[in-house]
């Protein structure tokens, strides 16, 4: 989609990012709002200039009859008992055979609002790539994503995050292990997601083919670094500067630990720029790039 709808400060930008991670309030995120009503741009438009539209974002329809789609429940009994999740996979992999193909997995991990429908809707993309992926919902111990993002945000401040770890851990192990798999498998997530791609990295070791995160969180220690055996690619946004200013270290910790690996910051964008359901954060140019490094740098390590 392109973005139609006014295009706002890049501190309004800031603003909503502050508020989706927690960072203030629901209150404060209104009135910090007000201040950038004028020019006849009311504090109510920017507010719906700023979340969430997934309807109007959706590229792939959930009932598209070029997927089959189900939600699936794994056990992770190091975590929180079991993790609920998306499975989707080209119908075109489902042959007349008794068995059907083997198709590569990618893990999809949200940001921290749960599995909202955005991320069900990147889990279809890579299916018309030609991969079976799977959309973890971290939130599932309490109920799973409530159906919008500041109630979704809510929980997750509320969950516990070693043992929602432990759940991805046993997603991506699942995914890996299912018939249907080659097990190969790579990882992908956008935000906290991002930053549970270089966490599975780590954790999986030769178990995980490759990752790309896109702005999250990096492992920071040697130890940790030393353990990574995907192919990593790292995007950031040249506006998220607290993010992009993790690459340089990263990528200098990567080389040394001999990880095949590639980093990208992108002109112009902020924080979130793949989410075509925020337009006043999307930059198409950019997430239309990084989509197709994505694709590639997975058809590479976790198809090949």
């Amino acid at each position: 989609m392109e973005p139609t709808k006014p295009k706002l400060p890049s501190e309004a930008v800031e603003l909503y990012n502050l508020f989706i991670h927690g960072v203030i309030s629901r209150r404060a995120f209104m009135d910090g709002v007000q201040k950038f009503a004028v020019g006849g741009l009311a504090a109510a438009t920017i507010i719906e200039a700023l979340m969430p539209d997934y309807a109007r974002a959706q590229q792939v329809p959930k009932n598209d009859d070029r997927i089959k789609a189900t939600y699936e429940t794994v056990p992770s009994p190091q975590g929180n008992g079991s993790i609920k999740g998306y499975l989707v996979r080209p119908v075109s992999a489902n042959t007349r055979e008794q068995a059907v193909s083997k198709l590569p997995g990618i893990i999809v991990v949200h940001e921290n609002r749960g599995l909202n429908p955005h991320i069900e809707d990147i889990a279809r993309r890579f299916a018309l790539a030609n991969f079976m992926a799977f959309a973890p919902d971290g939130l599932t111990s309490l109920g799973g994503f409530p159906g919008d993002d500041y109630n979704g945000g809510q929980l997750f401040n509320k969950i516990d995050r070693m043992k929602m770890t432990e759940d991805m851990v046993a997603a991506a192990m699942w995914l890996k292990s299912r018939a249907d798999c080659t097990g190969k498998i790579g990882a992908t997530g956008f935000c906290y997601g991002g930053g549970i791609a270089n966490t599975l990295a780590v954790r999986l070791g030769a178990d995980l083919a490759a990752a790309a995160p896109f702005y999250g969180g990096v492992p920071t220690s040697a130890e940790d670094i030393a353990k990574i055996k995907a192919a990593i690619l790292v995007h950031h946004g040249a506006l998220d500067t607290r993010t992009a200013a993790t690459w340089p270290a990263y990528d200098k910790a990567l080389t040394a630990a001999n990880v095949p690996h590639e980093g990208y910051i992108y002109p112009g964008a902020v924080h979130g720029f793949n989410c075509d359901a925020t337009p006043e954060r999307y930059n198409k140019a950019a997430a239309d790039l990084a989509w197709s490094r994505t694709i590639d740098w997975f058809n590479k390590y976790v198809r090949a």
